[in-house]
């Protein structure tokens, strides 16, 4: 049976963070789909900002805690590889919402939702298998929760593709085209942040099991 204890010792504060920083990484999406729903309401930045500087200073927390605690003989570089992967969630929703905001007067009307509703049920698996650690899992479990992710992930890919054949049709302006090619991507990514972070779980218990 796998246990987390031994790369991280006893101390459930290690856990604590690491389901901290799930939650607010998960919560970055959430003003991502919020926001893309009503993008000219004002002062939208400042969520995505705060969202990725309190995941910042629970990664930072991580980090440290890894550093100086760290007892067992099991490679600390699979924390750490969990919490970049984490880390790097509300930073490319933050990067969504920076550009959405400087062409919202190009894109009126645009519709994110196929993508976005993908985008909420990923995060609601990410959070699930961090928390997943704690409670001392099976491979096959968890395995099946990452299946979830890369279920998702085939569906944003298809779904992208529908969506460049839409921009591809010659019905929309070049300027619009550009724009939003550039936002489907972007949304694309943070889905692709999200499986890495399903892989980095099963590399955690696949290798401590």
């Amino acid at each position: 049976m796998f246990s987390l204890q031994k790369l991280l010792g006893k101390d459930t504060a290690f856990f604590d963070l690491l389901e901290a920083a799930a939650k607010e990484s998960c919560a970055s999406i959430e003003v991502l789909i919020q926001f893309a729903k009503k993008p000219d309401q004002p002062g939208p930045l400042d969520g995505f900002i705060a969202a990725r500087r309190k995941e910042k200073a629970i990664s930072e927390q991580i980090s440290e805690a890894v550093t100086s605690t760290f007892v067992t003989p099991i490679e600390r570089e699979d924390i750490e590889e969990l919490n970049t992967a984490l880390y790097k969630i509300p930073k490319t929703v933050e990067k969504f919402g920076e550009r959405l905001i400087l062409a919202s007067d190009q894109i009126r009307g645009a519709d994110f939702s196929r993508q976005t509703e993908l985008l909420g049920r990923a995060a609601a698996v990410v959070e699930e298998l961090v928390r997943c650690l704690r409670k001392a899992p099976g491979i096959e479990a968890v395995k099946a929760l990452n299946s979830k992710l890369q279920a998702i992930e085939s569906e944003a890919d298809n779904r992208i593709l529908q969506l460049l054949k839409e921009l591809y049709s010659g019905q929309i302006p070049p300027v619009q085209v550009i724009i939003l090619k550039d936002l489907y991507e972007l949304l694309e990514k943070v889905i692709d942040r999200c499986r890495d972070v399903g892989n980095c779980v099963v590399h955690i218990v696949l290798k401590n099991s």
